[in-house]
């Protein structure tokens, strides 16, 4: 089992922000915490919320959009 840093507080956005235009930042849909969400690269959870999920499922899952593409 590996550890994981504790998070900052959820006031601090995620550090992928920094990396994307304030037009694809919007809340993790785990903690609420700002993260780079939409257009590529975005995820619905921030770097805290997904270390889990890649520990229960494998380091290659990935969220795909079940909403219709058009």
């Amino acid at each position: 089992m590996t550890t994981t840093p504790t998070p900052p507080p959820i006031t601090e956005p995620d550090p992928s922000t920094f990396a994307c235009p304030g037009s694809l930042v919007g809340p993790c849909s785990g903690c609420q915490r700002p993260t780079h969400k939409y257009g590529s690269g975005g995820s619905p959870l921030c770097q805290w919320c997904m270390t889990p999920v890649q520990e229960n499922w494998g380091r290659t899952v990935r969220y795909t959009s079940t909403r219709p593409q058009g």
